[in-house]
């Protein structure tokens, strides 16, 4: 019998919820709860969390109820993302937070939406769906009565900003408007890295939705497992699932396959991640912020096979026919709603009317944006159908 998992111990680089740097508005500290588990309640029920439900990953929610959504896809990254904080002594709480969060600024339709309210925003400074997190948990979500927001932590906005690095402007690419409005900008040190939480994060993301649109696609018979036989270590996890049960169903052997798949990946970037560790050896979670490169990470091999990888699910997922008739119509109908309303905003609700300027101007551009990016796919089909049918019961 094999032993009983042990906890390691807290690592010294660890974020300490003990001594986080704080909020941006002051309040009392919790006395059931650390401040990372209260964010990541704050974060559990604020309506942007709740609408994932009914938001794209890769297939239209509304499609079929077995495809995966945001909000499956962020509990996954959440499941991922403690699994591999307790191994490496990191906080979980922390970690969690920032998986359960990564998403809140996503549209509609997945990355067509996101492409569409960039080109409608293109005079009004743009549209960046992680920055739309930023303004969503530092502005939009209004449910507090001495802030707007939900007043996290610093080190959790830190993990929202820094999601893919440190955040830094070019004359070729500024930076998204929503990071330049947010008042405590400069508070967050966005030259430096993230801490080791949000850097595990970040890539408990990458190995969730690299895996699971493998499942996706395949159940939804845009690629077949005949393709990924010829991809590296995908074809082989495959190859060895049917040779081990020859007999399994398709099903169980893509969900065994899959499964597998996560395990090489976490399973790399431990050991990657352990050898950086031993390396450069952080004593806090300052120092894993100002290395000059990530501390957690995949291995060189295991970074060409997730090329390998991402350069077919391009090709022949996201870019498949089907996907792109959806995606065609998708925009097609994010992009008449945002003239529609950015020409008249008296067709907005009136929580968000008071607060746009006039028709076609900066003010109600952002306000229209904010309205739509919090829209779910079916949403959207209902305000098309009423704006855009002649069927006046609609």
């Amino acid at each position: 019998m094999s032993k009983l998992f042990q906890t390691p111990p807290r690592a010294s680089f660890a974020s300490d919820p003990l001594n986080s740097r704080g909020r941006l508005f002051e309040q009392q500290p919790s006395a059931t709860r650390t401040p990372y588990q209260r964010d990541r309640d704050r974060v559990i029920h604020c309506t942007a969390f709740r609408r994932l439900k009914h938001k794209t990953q890769v297939f239209i929610a509304h499609e079929d109820d077995y495809y995966r959504t945001r909000l499956t896809h962020s509990l996954e990254v959440a499941q991922i993302a403690r699994s591999i904080a307790r191994i490496l002594g990191l906080d979980e709480d922390l970690a969690e937070t920032l998986a359960l969060g990564h998403d809140l600024g996503h549209p509609p339709f997945g990355h067509a939406g996101e492409d569409v309210l960039d080109e409608a925003m293109k005079d009004f400074e743009g549209f960046d769906h992680n920055a739309q997190t930023l303004r969503i948990v530092t502005h939009t979500e209004g449910v507090y009565p001495d802030f707007d927001g939900l007043n996290l932590t610093w080190e959790t906005l830190e993990g929202i900003v820094k999601h893919n690095g440190p955040v830094t402007s070019s004359t070729d690419k500024p930076l998204p408007w929503a990071f330049r409005a947010f008042e405590g900008w400069d508070w967050l040190e966005t030259h430096t890295y993230a801490g080791p939480e949000a850097q595990v994060a970040a890539l408990a993301d990458d190995i969730a939705y690299n895996n699971h649109d493998i499942d996706d696609g395949l159940r939804a018979g845009l690629i077949s497992i005949e393709q990924l036989l010829e991809l590296p270590m995908v074809g082989t996890a495959f190859k060895n699932v049917h040779d081990q049960y020859p007999d399994l169903s398709e099903n169980r052997k893509i969900r065994e396959a899959v499964r597998r798949l996560i395990g090489y990946w976490i399973s790399d970037l431990l050991e990657t991640t352990k050898y950086n560790i031993a390396r450069h050896k952080p004593e806090t979670a300052d120092d894993v912020r100002a290395m000059s490169q990530p501390l957690v990470a995949f291995s060189t091999k295991m970074q060409a096979n997730i090329a390998a990888l991402r350069s077919f699910l391009l090709e022949n997922l996201y870019r498949h026919y089907k996907v792109n008739q959806t995606r065609f119509k998708s925009k097609r109908a994010l992009r008449k709603l945002f003239d529609a309303l950015l020409d008249d905003p008296t067709l907005l609700p009136p929580e968000r009317l008071q607060y746009c300027g006039k028709p076609g101007d900066k003010k109600t551009a952002r306000i229209v944006c904010d309205h739509i990016a919090g829209m779910t796919d079916t949403y959207v089909i209902d305000q098309y159908k009423r704006l855009f049918s002649l069927d006046m019961e609609t």
